[in-house]
Parts: structure tokens; sequence; C-alpha cells
């Protein structure tokens, strides 16, 4: 790899992965060329203008100086580094698909030049950077670990995440030999302050697949748990408060409608299909999953055993969703539990309007829905208003107030009174 002086970084798939990489490459002054096959993409950020909520477009002019993106999978050539930040989502059958790592490897390869650096950041099963990527770039004529340079370093993005920048969460990088990790973590420290490396491409796959089950496993956990304490009567967000004062041993979360996203619904059964490969079976996984996948279910029941208690069919009910975004603060619907409620709800009868500030329409299995006003009078027409992301810019004293029903699936509402349900 060239001195950082001469470094063009291209970066292929510009999403929620690829401009925040992006953006910080930008601050450090490093070349970019950004790749992406959304033409409509492409001549966006072309205009500094942001797709992302929380991404300005202020942002975008002021950190991509020195970026164009492009749809010309010739201009690799130029690259002295490619990051791959391609999505990796799971097919109806919950096996990977690696199509959009496939496609962009054999693209790479066509236009791959001795001494570049390719680093895979996209979420995958431990094995992928070696099985299945290095075959398909070493059809260049190239040798991976001698001509060009191959490694894994997984994204760490936490969209809303206010807390830690970008450049503050550390980098964990492994390569296909010792050359390339040396390689990567020296790139990765020119705009990351903390690369850690390990000692290869499974371990570092590995290590992001760990995070996200983590992750999968404990919310499940609070899910069911949640469900019994509402059979035991035990209001059980007081119950992770009290948990929460102990100093050690105990690490909060949360239940909710499900668990949405890019990452922690998905990856985990990377891990799980690939482990079927050796007759191993990944069982904290798939009962977690199945726990997850339930949930949207679990709210519907509870909407219509809340509506039946104040003697109101959910057939016919006018519902008012509000978010339905998979977490707080973020325009990003993918994998968002929310969809499923409002399409269960939808399904059992129920008139259900939804409010998003982030999200202006969302598809509900080929229907379109637009998002409507969130008003006093919108409150009060509602046989039931159902939370289930929770904004922060949402005023729940004023949703407490004129609301006749409530099943607040974030605990967002912290009064407790008779019509409200959690």
């Amino acid at each position: 790899m060239q001195k950082k002086r001469n470094t063009i970084v291209g970066i292929v798939g510009l999403g929620y992965v690829g401009i925040p990489t992006a953006l910080a490459l930008g601050r450090k002054g490093t070349r970019i060329i950004g790749i992406d096959i959304n033409r409509k993409r492409v001549d966006m950020l072309n205009k500094r203008k942001s797709f992302i909520a929380e991404i300005s477009d202020e942002t975008l002019a002021q950190s991509l100086k020195n970026f164009k993106a492009t749809t010309d999978w010739g201009e690799i050539k130029k690259c002295t580094v490619v990051l791959i930040t391609v999505p990796t989502p799971l097919t109806k059958n919950k096996t990977p698909d690696t199509t959009a790592i496939e496609e962009a490897g054999k693209k790479i390869a066509r236009n791959l030049k001795p001494g570049t650096l390719v680093v895979l950041e996209s979420t995958t099963y431990p094995g992928t950077t070696e099985e299945l990527l290095k075959p398909i770039l070493e059809k260049s004529g190239l040798v991976a670990g001698k001509d060009f340079f191959l490694a894994f370093a997984p994204e760490r993005i936490d969209p809303g995440n206010k807390k830690f920048a970008f450049h503050e969460v550390p980098k964990v990088v492994g390569g296909i030999n010792k050359k390339s990790t040396d390689l990567a973590v020296k790139f990765y420290r020119t705009f990351i302050p903390n690369a850690f490396p390990v000692a290869n491409a499974r371990t570092a796959e590995m290590t992001k697949l760990l995070e996200n089950i983590f992750r999968l496993v404990n919310i499940s956990l609070v899910n069911e748990l949640k469900m019994l304490a509402d059979k035991m009567d035990i209001d059980f967000w007081e119950v992770i408060e009290a948990a929460k004062t102990k100093p050690y041993g105990f690490m909060p979360f949360y239940p909710g409608p499900g668990i949405g996203g890019h990452c922690i619904p998905l990856d985990p059964f990377y891990l799980s299909w690939k482990a079927r490969e050796l007759n191993f079976f990944t069982r904290f996984i798939d009962l977690a999953g199945e726990i997850n996948e339930l949930m949207p279910h679990h709210v519907v029941t509870k909407v219509g055993w809340t509506l039946n208690k104040h003697k109101k069919s959910l057939n016919g009910a006018k519902i008012l969703a509000l978010g339905v975004a998979y977490k707080k603060d973020i325009d990003d619907p993918r994998e968002s539990p929310a969809l499923e409620v409002i399409w269960d709800l939808k399904r059992k009868g129920a008139i259900v309007d939804y409010h998003d500030p982030y999200i202006p329409h969302i598809d509900i299995r080929g229907e379109i829905m637009e998002s409507v006003p969130l008003s006093t009078d919108a409150l009060k027409k509602a046989d039931c208003v159902l939370i289930l992301t929770n904004h922060s810019s949402f005023d729940y004293g004023a949703i407490a107030k004129h609301a006749k029903l409530i099943v607040d699936t974030r605990g967002a509402i912290k009064t407790k009174e008779p019509h409200i349900f959690f």
C-alpha cells in the first residue's frame, strides 16, 4: 500500500455504513471514490445531498471535499484501498444472502491492481473472506496476501448513538495473513486511533457475530421475562430500574415489540447457518430468534386484550401507531418490528394509522402507508394509541393526557395511569 499522502480509498456500497466511513475518512483529508449501483443515490451524494436523516447536507459538504460517487467500477483502478460495505441480508429461509459481496468481488477483481488492500466490512459468517471473497478476487490473476492484500474489519455503526463518535469506536481487524493484517491496521489508524488486530479474518468475523448475538440473546431474554411479569402483574420496567442499582454483574437490556435493524435480527443466523455445516446446533441463537419473532404478535394480542378490557373489539378499532423506525431518533425502518405489528393489526381488522417524524411512508407487504400528522385530535379519535418507537420528539405528557387508551411497548411514558398499559 502506498504512503498516506497517495492513498485513494474506494468505498463499495454507499449506505448506512459506507457514508459514515466516508465522512470519517474525509475529515482526515483522504481522497475517496464511492461506488454504488444506485444511480439516484450517486447523484444525490455528488450534489452533497443526504438521504440519511442524522447526516445533514452541510455535514456532507464539509467532510466530503475530496469525494466523488460513481457507478463506474473502472474507478477501482485508481484506488490503493478498497472497502466493501454492501448489504448482507438473509433469504426468506434465513440462509445468508451473500450476492452483494459476490457481485462486488467480481467487479473489483476486473479492476484490481497489484498492491491494493481490500477490506470486507459487511457482517457475515466466519470464513467468508477466505472461502468466498478471496477466490473471486484471485480471478484477477493476482494472489491474495502476496500481490494484493485482504482483510476483514467489521463495521460497528450504531445509528442514533450520540455517545460514541465513529472514530471513538475501536476497529477490529483480521487479515488472511500477517502482511494483510498489518497493512489494514496501519490504514485504519489513519482515521480511527484504536485499531485492534486479531489473529485472522475468521476471528474478526466471529467477533462481530458475538457482539450481535450477545444483544439478541439478552434482549430476547428480557422480552420473555416481560411477558411473564405481565402475567404475574409485576411492573417489569420497575424491576429493571431496581436491578440497575447493582454496581456489578448486571447490564440492563430493555423489552420492546421486537428487535429490528440491519444487524441484530439477521447476523446471528449467519453463524447458525454456518454451524450446521459442522453438525453443530446453536440453540441459544435459534431460541432467541424465535422469541424475537413472536414479540410483534404478542404486542397485537396485548392491544386486543386491552381493548377488550375496555369493551372494544380489535376488529374495527382505530389504532394510532407512534414510531415505525427500528430504534429511537433514526429514519431507518429496516426489519422494524413495527411493520409486522401494523400488518397483523390490519389483518385482524383494525383500522391503523401511523405517525413517525422521520419516516414519511412505509411498505406493509405491498401496501404503502403515509405518516399522518400527530395532533390532539388524532390522539383523541384513536381507540388505542400504540407506542412502538420511543422517539425523543414525542410529547409523552400530551399523549398520556389526550389518548383514551395507550399501549406503551417501550416504557416511554413515566406516569402510571389506569388507561396506560406497559
